[in-house]
Parts: structure tokens; sequence; C-alpha cells
């Protein structure tokens, strides 16, 4: 089964991108909720390439790699990977209200369709409001 999440980020194109690709920027929003954090991410964002994510509870008890490949990267509009036996697409789309940035994904069998969707969508509004942000400081 496929699911998909979406935000809308009010930011110019390059910026929202670079803070998706960014392994700086990633450990600043790749988190679900405020008791988790990432404290590593590597990007090599060309097909083929590698990615990690280095996802941690703040209180030490748990941490896991999210980890994969590229499989395809087209600039500024889609980014697609592989992790595990699993598939992600993020597709970036520009219109009136900023930047629609969609992610559809494999979901697996540990956690319900619910909660995987709950996870992933907050994972992407922290990254909404990490972009509003750092525009918001310049």
């Amino acid at each position: 089964m496929k699911i998909t999440v979406t935000t809308v980020v009010p930011a110019p194109l390059h910026e929202v991108w670079n803070a998706y690709t960014t392994p700086a920027d990633i450990v600043l929003w790749n988190a679900a909720s405020p008791d988790w954090h990432t404290t590593a991410a590597t990007v090599d964002l060309r097909p083929g390439g590698k990615f990690s994510s280095r996802m941690e509870a703040k209180d030490g008890s748990f941490g896991f790699d999210f980890a994969g490949e590229y499989t395809r990267v087209q600039p500024h509009q889609v980014i697609e990977y592989a992790f595990g036996d699993r598939l992600a697409v993020v597709e970036f789309s520009e219109g009136a209200q900023g930047v629609s940035v969609t992610v559809t994904f494999d979901s697996e069998t540990t956690y319900s369709e619910e909660q995987q969707r709950q996870g992933w969508q907050a994972i992407l509004d922290n990254f909404a409001r990490h972009v509003k942000d750092k525009l918001g400081s310049r």
C-alpha cells in the first residue's frame, strides 16, 4: 500500500529544495515528535548515491538509521529512493501559495497506516516550519 503526505512551504523552490537535501538542514527538521531528533545526516544526491539519517530518542533509549539509495533525481522536481525493500517519491511543485512537497511511500507492516501517515506528516510539517523559520531569520 502507498501512503501520501503533503505540505505547502511558502518559500522559493530553490530554498525548499536546498533545505530538503542539505545535511545541515536535515538534522534540524527530521523528527516526528519533540522527543526525537536526527543526530547526523549524509546525502549523495544522485542516482545510485546513498543517504542516511541517524534518528534517536532524545533520552537515549532508542535510535535507528533511516538509510537508502537514490534511484532518480530531477533537481527541483523529484527525488525517488529505495530504503530496504520499500520505495518513496518526493515531488516538489510550485504554486500560488508556495512549494508543495508531496511524499508517497510504501507502507510497512509494523505500524498502522494511520500511525505511518501521522509520523511522516509530522516530519514534513517540521520541514515546512524549518524553512519558514530559516527564511524569517534572514
